[in-house]
């Protein structure tokens, strides 16, 4: 969870000498061939992470089902551990299995190397889904880095040594001393700080020592690599120097490398001003990342003026205290979690931490209740900003949970109903479960949880556990007076009688919903009210019915700029007109649905629109393409841990049927697993009748997704020959900025040149 986790593949085989790391990348070669788990065990620093992805992009290849990477850093709470390897893997809680479920019957056939990164804070809960995984997936391999052994029975345990240092005898030669690990690694952060820097004959005796040390810490490295910007090499290894042999009592004693690291960062952040020590220890309060927005409205003071914290931040980054993201459009930034530890330790000593804690909660539930009020009619932008925001959020409620404050609490998980709805339903119903068993809240805010507690009840297709809440949200709603709220839940209510077989209960709930709201006009709802009418027309199997407030709703939602519903309702038109046999509308109407549900990812109307368009193909005498779109539903379904929807099993049946009898059984099961290899925008292209969608840098390497969009641009610019200043002009961005991305790029990828950057799109693309 946390940042967004990625899929690795496949890289040339020219990497830099500091990221191969032969001898642990030989070893590994030959545990992952036996051993079911590996563990890179080490201390914060020592460049566990880099290794694990290094290892990943040249093991890939053995891999049918490919290489995922999970980012555990940012996941906080142990009940989240499944639900953030689950999403790694790309599957979707959007239904009613739970994420461990889903995951371990995803991975029941699967082969695939799953890389789980950090897991020291996690050692329990990720312990005990890898020996569920180990148990009930055969061809899966893990890959772990943490602090400490998970003690998973199987585990193979490789300690990560710091990297390569240079040999200590002076008539060592010059190429041995710069193509060792620990010189490469400074010389190339310290060329990307300073604008150029070498190793020279003069200088590399003093770059020896310095990495010497710095104990070959990929972190210490870094950190001191990038003070070049202001001195001089040997100025840093004097002013180093001078306070390990202080710590050592005055001796030539070496540290522990635990203590090298931290003089390390004690020097970086003694170096800074005080307006720079004050923001970077307040950054800990973030969970996960964190936007320009989020630091000035958590961690500003008259020390940290609002208008001064772009300035402060950037020194940060500058200084590799601060990592740089980019998410779509918009900067992010996080913590190294050495460094996050670190800053949480000065944010005691400051005596800050309470407060920060409180200003964090503050800020997220305002934040998020001003963008939940008009979320969904930005549906798009708003699940960016949640997609980005979801870890500090978690911290959030989890906060409010543990001080028992259900005003804030239900305000907060009540304002994100459209990422439960979309992302992630099981853990929206935990969230609500909890806060709503905490105690009391007020009667509109009860109301409103009971009703969206409800709603995720229906799209777990569980109207037992609807029904409850729907009566629950009615007589909230009626003791306060709230008659849209109040209409909409009776309109709900009668959907989930409609889905539990009580067809007359669902007619007299929707004439009472009917007579209840004082404004026709209020679009929430109208809308809500129109949709229960559609399904319950549809269930009655009324499709003049069906089709009159399928029109009044599509019209409202597309005026509204409702995309989640304008989906749902051109979902029940398409189906009407495709049950009647209108096969030209109906695809029309169908078509713009799964537009809208690839743009807002709702995996479950995808599975649906993909199944009834596959029925609109069969009738169409296109058999192979619907048994392909068939298989592609069946996937979608079964990563989001949805069952069938009862109104489309029919309808599936009979395009399985037809296209049977038109390629016969052994085509049309060769077509439904070709349609199940499918990507999901290759399936909706497929639907659609459309191309599909080159990528900047081919989708066909999944490594292609450890970089941000704007990276991806950079480097296919990089690619075609261009400049920085060039691309800077191309992208609108400063000189300095396309720097920053090739130098992230370098380091996501493993790389230490441009020509590696131009193999590897070449590599990727053919």
């Amino acid at each position: 969870m946390a940042r967004p986790t990625r899929r690795l593949g496949n890289v040339p085989a020219e990497t830099t000498t500091f990221v191969g790391r032969s001898r642990e990348l030989a070893e590994l070669r030959t545990k992952l061939s036996a051993a079911r788990l590996v563990s890179l065990v080490g201390p914060g620093g020592v460049g566990k992470t880099r290794l694990a992805i290094r290892a990943a992009s040249e093991l890939g290849r053995g891999f049918r089902d490919g290489t995922w990477f999970v980012e555990l850093a940012e996941v906080r709470d142990t009940a989240l551990v499944s639900n953030a390897v689950a999403a790694g893997l790309d599957l979707r809680d959007q239904a009613a299995t739970e994420p461990r479920a889903l995951l371990l019957a995803y991975l029941h056939d699967k082969q695939l190397l799953l890389v789980l990164d950090n897991c020291e804070h996690l050692l329990g809960a990720a312990s005990e889904l890898m020996t569920d995984i180990i148990k009930s997936a055969a061809g899966v391999r893990v890959l772990a880095t943490s602090r400490e052994p998970l003690s998973v029975p199987g585990e193979y345990v490789l300690p990560v040594p710091p990297l390569e240092l240079p040999a200590v005898h002076a008539d060592e030669p010059s190429t041995r001393v710069r193509h060792s690990e620990s010189v490469m690694l400074f010389t190339e952060r310290a060329a990307a700080a300073s604008g150029k820097f070498e190793v020279t004959a003069a200088n590399q005796a003093v770059i020896a020592e310095l990495c010497r040390r710095l104990d070959g810490l990929p972190l210490a490295i870094e950190l001191a690599a990038v003070r070049t910007r202001v001195l001089t090499v040997e100025q840093i290894l004097d002013r180093l120097s001078d306070r390990f042999t202080l710590l050592a009592g005055g001796g030539q004693a070496a540290l522990p490398r635990h203590r090298t690291l931290r003089v390390t960062i004690d020097w970086s952040h003694d170096l800074l001003e005080a307006p720079d020590r004050a923001l970077l220890r307040r950054l800990c309060v973030f969970a996960g990342r964190f936007t320009l927005d989020d630091v000035e409205g958590v961690c500003a003071s008259d020390e940290v003026t609002a208008t001064r914290v772009l300035d402060f931040l950037t020194s940060l980054v500058e200084k590799s205290l601060v990592m740089k993201d980019d998410a779509k459009a918009v900067a992010s930034y996080r913590l190294h979690e050495t460094m996050r530890e670190y800053a949480r330790l000065k944010l005691r000593e400051a005596g800050e931490e309470e407060l920060l804690e409180n200003r964090c909660v503050d800020y997220y539930c305002m934040r998020c209740e001003q963008e939940g009020v008009h979320a969904r009619f930005r549906l798009v932008e708003w699940l960016e900003w949640m997609d980005l925001e979801i870890d500090n959020v978690r911290s959030v409620i989890r906060r409010c949970l543990s001080q028992s404050d259900a005003t804030q609490g239900l305000g907060l998980v009540t304002s994100l109903g459209g990422f439960w709805m979309t992302r992630a339903t099981t853990e929206g119903v935990r969230w609500l479960d909890q806060m709503l068993a905490v105690g009391e809240g007020n009667q509109p805010l009860l109301a409103l949880a009971y009703h969206f507690r409800g709603f995720l009840a229906l799209l777990q297709s569980n109207p037992v556990a609807a029904r409850p809440a729907f009566e629950a949200a009615i007589a909230a709603g009626r003791q306060a007076r709230l008659p849209q709220l109040l209409s909409q839940s009776i309109s709900m209510a009668s959907i989930a009688e409609n889905m539990a077989g009580d067809h007359a209960a669902a007619g007299r709930l929707l004439d009472r919903a009917l007579g209840v709201t004082n404004d026709p006009a209020e679009y929430t709802a109208a809308i809500t009210f129109l949709q229960a009418s559609a399904l319950n027309a549809l269930f009655d199997g009324d499709l003049a019915g069906a089709r009159s407030a399928s029109e009044e709703g599509v019209r409202l939602s597309r005026e509204a700029g409702d995309l989640y519903s304008l989906e749902m309702m051109l979902l029940n038109l398409g189906s009407t007109e495709l049950i009647t046999g209108d096969l030209d509308s109906s695809k029309l109407l169908l078509a713009d649905a799964l537009r809208i549900a690839q743009q807002i990812d709702d995996r479950i109307a995808q599975y649906y629109l993909l199944d009834a368009l596959a029925y609109h193909a069969v009738r169409s005498g296109a058999a192979r393409r619907a048994a392909q779109l068939l298989g592609a539903a069946e996937t979608i379904r079964t990563g989001a841990g949805a069952s069938v929807i009862p109104t489309i099993a029919p309808l599936i049946a009979a395009a399985e049927d037809s296209a049977t009898a038109a390629l016969g059984a052994a085509k049309f099961e060769a077509e439904v697993q070709a349609g199940k290899r499918l990507s999901r925008g290759a399936a909706i292209a497929l639907a659609l009748g459309e191309p599909a969608r080159p990528a900047a840098v081919a989708p066909a390497d999944p490594r292609a997704n450890l970089l941000g969009k704007r990276e991806a641009e950079v480097a296919g610019l990089v690619a075609e020959g261009f400049g920085n200043k060039q691309i800077g002009a191309r992208l609108f961005i400063s000189e300095r900025t396309v720097d920053g991305h090739i130098r992230n790029i370098l380091n996501k990828l493993g790389f230490n040149s441009r020509t590696q950057i131009a193999a590897w799109i070449a590599s990727s693309n053919r």
